[in-house]
């Protein structure tokens, strides 16, 4: 006898709208409504129903926890597609941050400090922040200072392009420093 195994297998989930509307608001007599061309008050649910199907629009519930609870007339499908659209517009508006790592030694020679230089500017000019920092090796953290001068250097260098969000601080055996990018005019 063979065992099926159910890996793969998502069982269908019905999906659920974010209001109640039309004939899935139950459990109430009344309801506040409101609306355009409506005149707002309280009414019985059967005759809030017969209003919005006169309108042919949908009775949508609001403000499920008020007492009556709020309905509106309006057509469901359509407020549904605006808040979606609107909802794509501010996530398109918003804008990621990204982090870029640069790493240094504590004693990084001249070639190797101007070509990270020049990629940290890079970084800077497509609107990357920046995360600089020192890393110390074994005893290599007796160079705390010189590690400091480097980021500081750093900072200097790139003055045009960001400004210092954090200035170097040490976690471990890290000396760590932060720069954002300068807003574009």
């Amino acid at each position: 006898m063979a065992i099926r195994s159910n890996r793969g297998y998502q069982p269908r989930v019905e999906k659920k709208d974010a209001h109640r509307i039309n004939n899935l608001i139950r459990g109430v007599q009344e309801v506040r409504l409101v609306g355009e061309n409506i005149e707002p008050g309280v009414f019985k649910l059967s005759e809030a129903l017969r209003l919005a199907d006169q309108f042919e629009l949908d009775l949508v519930e609001i403000s499920p926890n008020a007492e009556p609870p709020v309905c509106k007339i309006m057509d469901y499908k359509k407020f549904v597609y605006e808040q979606k659209k609107r909802d794509k517009i501010l996530k398109a508006k918003s804008t990621q941050v990204v982090v870029k790592e640069i790493r240094f030694g504590p004693q990084t020679d001249e070639h190797d400090y101007e070509f990270k230089r020049k990629n940290a500017e890079k970084f800077l000019k497509e609107g990357a922040k920046l995360k600089a920092f020192v890393f110390f090796k074994g005893r290599s953290i007796i160079y705390k200072d010189q590690g400091q001068i480097l980021l500081l250097r750093l900072a200097t260098d790139l003055e045009e392009f960001g400004k210092v969000e954090a200035m170097p601080v040490l976690e471990g055996k890290r000396m760590i420093m932060f720069i954002a990018p300068k807003k574009k005019k």
